[in-house]
């Protein structure tokens, strides 16, 4: 049974067997197969059969003695085409992979191109608000393998997908003899690079705005969490497994392990806001505590929830702590005297701190902090649940915080 179809993207073939995927902006645009006057309407035979009913090769002798010999294909001494098998997936990035598959010689030189069938698996924590009208059949010119398959618009960091492959062979009419599908394999996508990190560093420098001074880093919680590190981790917050909020393909999300601070000051005091989303009391630190020459930083995340504010995720790792080296493999690091987030520098034999402006700054310490190192108090304002940004998801649509690969 062939997998359902939605629409079908020619790929362009360049050196190197890499392919790239374009989507069709209508369902009318000429794909491969279209006659030159212009296309039919999906609903055509000439799409039905481009689609989904394209024809099997038939077996030798099919017609022998028939009292009419089939006018719509001409090929009953075309023999089988082989089937895809044994499909291997390699070079994962988060919005590429390599396929290669082998295949029986007989035939093999009749193929012209290769339909690939690429689905998303859907489960229940997928964003709905993503990818609606995915394309899923793909049609590449027969090229050496392995080939590159690539398209940042239907392909998404860290999703599971399923792909199946078949054979084809264009005939002079237009339409395509193919083979049986091979069989269906599962693989995921992976988390975003550097060098796509590096990209949303760039995008979140344009909007970080003036420098204000700092003195403390906070963190809200309820009473009830302060009181169970005292009774349970001996007055030591321990670090815990970063959430899923922010980018989809952040490779801290869901994997770092760190203790969540905020550092931004209000405009008019300098001093932290008396709101929070997370609850009334709040522990405080001063900043040499925690960053200082002895720590790395690192840039992780820029992001929005469909609205106005923007966040930037940055790590504070003790040098050679296992924090630090895991975002040494995975995140941009920052110079912690020069750059347009958060800075740490000395002035006349003191540590000077300074944070952006215009954006949230979400900072993960990821190691232990004892709460002997600072005060616990209750805050006198309000708790604000509507800006929690806990498990958010970024809104894809956004052209400030949004990077030309999945999102």
């Amino acid at each position: 049974m062939q997998p359902m179809v939605r629409r079908v993207v020619p790929m362009k073939v360049h050196r190197g067997a890499e392919t790239h995927l374009r989507p069709m902006e209508k369902p009318h645009a000429r794909a491969a197969g279209c006659p030159k006057e212009g296309c039919a309407p999906v609903g055509s035979p000439h799409w039905s059969r481009f689609l989904g009913g394209t024809r099997r090769p038939m077996e030798r002798g099919a017609h022998a003695g028939a009292g009419n010999k089939s006018q719509d294909s001409g090929i009953a001494e075309m023999e089988e085409l082989p089937v895809p098998h044994n499909i291997k997936i390699s070079n994962i990035t988060c919005d590429s992979f390599k396929i290669s598959w082998d295949m029986d010689s007989k035939s093999k030189d009749r193929i012209t191109h290769y339909f690939i069938d690429l689905n998303k698996k859907e489960n229940k924590n997928s964003n709905k608000f993503k990818h609606k009208d995915v394309p899923t059949k793909l049609v590449a010119k027969a090229v050496p393998l392995p080939m590159t398959v690539r398209g940042h618009w239907f392909l998404s960091p860290r999703t599971e997908y399923t792909v199946a492959v078949q054979t084809a062979s264009k005939q002079v009419d237009g339409d395509y003899v193919v083979s049986e599908w091979s069989e269906i394999i599962e693989f995921c996508t992976a988390d975003y690079s550097k060098v796509h990190l590096t990209q949303l560093l760039e995008k979140a420098e344009v909007i970080a705005g003036r420098m204000l001074k700092l003195s403390v880093f906070y963190r809200n919680q309820h009473k009830e969490y302060f009181d169970y590190i005292r009774e349970h981790h001996g007055n030591a917050m321990q670090p815990s497994v970063k959430d899923n909020s922010g980018s989809h393909g952040s490779p801290i999300s869901g994997k770092l392990e760190g203790i969540f601070f905020s550092c931004n000051t209000e405009f008019n005091t300098g001093k932290p806001p008396q709101d929070s989303p997370y609850g009334r009391y709040r522990y405080e630190i001063a900043a040499e505590k925690l960053f200082n020459p002895n720590t790395n930083l690192y840039f992780g995340d820029f992001y929005c929830m469909y609205t106005a504010y923007h966040y930037v995720i940055l790590v504070i790792a003790p040098v050679g702590s296992p924090g630090d080296e895991f975002c040494k493999q995975r995140l941009p690091q920052l110079n912690i005297k020069d750059n347009k987030f958060l800075t740490c520098d000395e002035e006349d034999g003191v540590m000077v701190y300074h944070h952006a402006q215009d954006v949230i700054l979400e900072v993960i310490y990821t190691d232990p902090v004892d709460l002997s190192l600072g005060t616990v108090a209750e805050i006198t304002g309000h708790q604000l649940m509507s800006l929690s940004t806990a498990n958010a998801k970024k809104d894809p649509s956004c052209k400030t915080c949004n990077i030309s690969v999945g999102r």
